[in-house]
């Protein structure tokens, strides 16, 4: 079976029933009391029509994830979040308001001398965008849930807005980063297209005592064949990496490679 298909995301997906863990979205695995529970994660980076197609697989198959989603036009669909909404998931907020707000205030910063002055226009006009954006997204859903999108190419780190901000001020109760302890969770995702790769992985990474070596989907079913993972778990798949004909599937691999190489020459070369 070819890997990062829908054919082999179902395949994981029965492993994980046959092997009795309890499927559920972030917002109820804050508060979850089983003992052996998945959270089930999406980053919608690209591609939503690809999340309304895993939304319904799960749905189908009883199960509650969270799907967040970007607020770039390409990604935030009014119609598309509903009907995710609608199949019983939970809808959060991918923020990036950081490296866009920094995007957006580069000749800005070339025509300010002090540093110290950009930094807090810059945090300022990043919380300013955080909540047009939550608001946007709140007119479709009533988002409780948040979490960072890497934005791999730029400098700042969208969760170092919270180092000068507290997100529960918006009514957020939980960011994933920030509200699991990945020293008793398994942390799994599949950025990069690869499970917890160093190489293509710049900031989707957690401080964790747990260290698997997985190369493919069917390393983690035979781990869970096996009864080799904990009980606790999240984790993270992006729709937009997974198809089931050939043309997206290979146009996805191929982009994905260049990406993973230009993030090793920015960042480690």
């Amino acid at each position: 079976m070819t890997d990062f298909t829908i054919k082999s995301y179902s395949e994981l997906i029965n492993t994980l029933f046959a092997k009795h863990y309890n499927i559920i979205s972030f917002i109820e695995f804050i508060n979850d009391s089983n003992k052996r529970s998945i959270c089930l994660r999406h980053d919608v980076d690209h591609l939503p029509q690809n999340a309304l197609k895993m939304a319904k697989l799960e749905a189908k198959a009883g199960i509650t994830s969270t799907y967040y989603f970007r607020a770039i036009p390409s990604v935030f669909k009014p119609e598309i979040i509903k009907k995710i909404s609608d199949l019983g998931h939970e809808i959060g907020y991918h923020y990036e308001n950081l490296s866009t707000a920094a995007i957006k205030r580069k000749n800005v910063k070339c025509e300010m001398k002090n540093e110290e002055e950009y930094q807090k226009e810059l945090y300022e006009a990043a919380l300013d965008d955080f909540r047009k954006k939550l608001e946007k997204l709140r007119k479709l859903y009533p988002v409780k849930t948040i979490c960072m999108h890497g934005s791999p190419l730029s400098k700042y780190d969208n969760r170092d807005l919270w180092k000068k901000y507290d997100y529960s001020d918006f009514g957020i109760i939980g960011e994933p980063y920030f509200d699991i302890d990945f020293n008793e969770v398994l942390y799994l995702t599949d950025t990069g297209r690869a499970w917890n790769t160093s190489w293509g992985n710049v900031r989707d990474k957690v401080k964790s005592k747990y260290n698997y070596n997985f190369k493919s989907t069917f390393d983690i079913i035979r781990a869970l064949e096996k009864n080799e993972l904990p009980d606790k778990i999240m984790l993270n798949v992006h729709p937009h990496r997974w198809h089931d004909t050939f043309v997206p599937w290979t146009k996805e691999l191929v982009m994905q490679n260049i990406k993973n190489v230009v993030k090793g020459i920015f960042f480690r070369g």
